[in-house]
C-alpha cells in the first residue's frame, strides 16, 4: 500500500474514536476525507468543523463521486461494522483498496520508530501519557489515541513523523499487524470472548504480538505476566518501580527505581492505583527512548488525563460526579479502589451500564461481585453496540446477582429522578456505551442543583 499515492481516504465508522484519530491523521496530511456513521456525536462534529464530510445514513448516493474512484480511494472500516453493510459490501466488491483500521495504522507506523501500548485495560491512558511525555520533551511524534486527551482536546497528537505511538488492540487480532519498536502489555485478563472463545486464545495472541516486536526492539510487562520482558510494578522488585509512593492533596507524589539509578520527585494527578501503573509503564518507555529525568517529571505532573477516565463532572465539597468508561470487571474494580482511596468516608453510587451481551454473559459473576463494592448500584439495560440479543442475558439478570441490597434497575428517562431519590455524596456513570451522552444531562441537573 503506498499511501502517497492516495488522495482520498474514505472511513465507514468514522465516528469510532480509533477512526477519528486516523482520520484528522490523514486531514493533518493534506488528504480528502469523507465518511460515514451511524449516529451523530461530539466526534463528528469535531471532524465536520475540519471539513471532513460525513454522512448518517447507510446508502451509496451519500458518497461523494471523487471518492469512488478505485486508482486514488483508500477505504478504511472499523471491525465493529457488520459485513452487510451496503456502503462496506459494494468498495469491496468493485476492487477498492479496502483494509481494516488497523492495516491502516500498521502502513503508518512501518517507516517509524513505532512504541505500541497493548493490554485488555489501560491503553488509552498509557498511551496518552507517552504521547504526551514525548511530545513534552519534543520528541517528533504522532501519537494515535482511544480517547480525547484533556491536554490536546484531541485523540491525535501532532509533532513530527519520526516516532509514532499507538494503541495495539487486541480485539479481533489487530495488534498483529503492528511492528513495534518499543511495546508494552499492560494486562491480560480475559475479554472479547467472543472473538478468543476461551482466555487461553487471547493469551496466545498477546504472545503472538509479542513476536511482532523488531528483532532489536524491546517488550516492558507488568509484574507477574507470564510473559519475559522488562517489567515495571509499584513499590515492588520490578525493573522500573514507583518508590515511596505518598498521595498529597489529591496526587501521588514518588520516586522511580530504573535500571539506571533512582528518579526522584515525580508527581501525578490522576487517582487510582491502576492509573499510577499506567503512569510508570509510560515512564519507563519514555526513559528507555533518552527522556530526560528532569523533562519528564514536568511532563507528568502536567498531564490532565483523558475524557471518561475517572472524569470529574462536578467536584464540590457537598457533591461529587465522576464519569468513567468501565465496562470490564476489572476496570470496575480498579474504579472503585480510586474513589474510596480518594473519598473514604463517602457514600457512592454507581451507575452502570453493561456493555454488549456477550461480555454480560461471560462474566455476569465478575460483574455481579465488582457492583456489589459499591454503596448503591442503578443499571442500565445493555448496550448491544454490534451485537444481537442473547436469551436470557439482560440487565435484570445481572441485577438479581448483585449481593447488595441498594440496586435497582432503571430507564435511562428515569435517571436523573432516580439519582436524585440518593442520599449519596459520589456518583458515577460507568461503561462503554452510549451512557456517555447521559452525562451532560446529568451534569446540567446537577449544577443547579448544587
Amino acid at each position: 500500500m503506498n499511501l502517497k499515492a492516495i488522495n482520498n481516504v474514505y472511513f465507514i465508522g468514522i465516528g469510532g474514536v480509533g477512526m477519528s484519530a486516523l482520520a484528522r491523521y490523514f486531514v493533518a496530511n493534506g488528504k480528502q476525507v469523507a465518511g460515514y456513521d451511524k449516529t451523530e456525536s461530539e466526534i463528528t462534529d469535531a471532524l465536520q468543523d475540519l471539513g471532513v464530510y460525513v454522512h448518517f445514513n447507510d446508502n451509496l448516493i451519500e458518497v461523494n463521486p471523487k471518492y469512488l474512484n478505485t486508482e486514488t480511494t483508500l477505504v478504511i472500516y472499523t471491525p465493529a461494522i457488520p459485513d452487510s453493510h451496503s456502503e462496506l459490501t459494494y468498495f469491496k466488491a468493485n476492487g477498492f483498496n479496502v483494509v481494516k483500521r488497523s492495516k491502516a495504522l500498521g502502513e503508518i507506523t512501518k517507516q517509524t520508530t513505532c512504541l505500541a501500548v497493548a493490554g485488555t485495560h489501560g491503553k488509552t491512558t498509557t498511551t496518552s501519557i507517552l504521547g504526551h511525555l514525548l511530545n513534552y520533551c519534543n520528541v517528533p511524534v504522532t501519537a494515535f489515541l482511544g480517547g480525547i486527551s484533556e491536554n490536546y482536546n484531541s485523540n491525535l497528537i501532532l509533532n513530527g513523523t519520526a516516532v509514532t505511538v499507538v494503541e495495539a488492540d487486541e480485539f479481533d487480532r489487530s495488534f498483529l499487524t503492528l511492528s513495534p519498536d518499543l511495546a508494552c502489555i499492560t494486562s491480560m485478563d480475559a475479554d472479547h470472548l467472543d472473538i478468543y472463545g476461551d482466555a487461553n486464545e487471547l493469551i496466545k495472541s498477546f504472545k503472538d504480538f509479542a513476536q511482532c516486536i523488531k528483532p532489536n526492539g524491546k517488550l516492558f510487562v507488568k509484574n507477574g505476566l507470564p510473559l519475559n520482558g522488562i517489567t515495571y510494578g509499584i513499590e515492588d522488585n520490578s525493573d522500573y518501580s514507583a518508590q515511596n509512593v505518598k498521595i498529597e492533596n489529591g496526587s501521588y507524589v514518588f520516586n522511580i527505581k530504573t535500571p539506571n539509578g533512582l528518579y526522584k520527585d515525580f508527581k501525578f494527578n490522576l487517582p487510582g492505583r491502576h492509573n499510577l501503573s499506567n503512569a510508570i509503564i509510560a515512564l519507563a518507555m519514555a526513559v528507555d527512548f533518552g527522556c530526560p529525568h528532569n523533562q519528564l517529571a514536568k511532563g507528568l505532573a502536567s498531564y490532565r488525563g483523558v475524557k471518561r477516565r475517572f472524569t470529574y463532572q462536578i467536584k464540590t465539597e457537598e457533591f461529587v460526579f465522576i464519569d468513567d468508561y468501565a465496562h470490564h470487571p476489572e476496570e470496575i474494580n480498579a474504579v472503585h479502589q480510586a474513589v474510596r482511596e480518594m473519598y473514604p468516608d463517602k457514600k457512592v453510587l454507581a451507575v452502570f451500564q453493561p456493555h454488549l451481551f456477550s461480555r454480560t454473559k461471560d462474566f455476569v459473576i465478575d460483574f455481579a461481585k465488582s457492583l456489589s463494592n459499591f454503596d448503591e448500584i442503578i443499571l442500565l439495560d445493555i448496550y448491544p453496540a454490534r451485537e444481537v440479543p442473547i436469551d436470557g442475558v439482560t440487565s435484570k439478570w445481572l441485577l438479581d446477582k448483585i449481593d447488595n441490597p441498594n440496586k435497582k434497575l432503571v430507564e435511562k428517562s428515569e435517571l436523573i429522578n432516580e439519582i436524585k431519590k440518593s442520599s449519596a455524596n459520589i456518583v458515577m456513570t460507568l461503561g462503554a456505551g452510549d451512557i456517555g451522552e447521559e452525562v451532560k444531562r446529568i451534569k446540567e441537573a446537577f449544577s443547579v442543583a448544587n
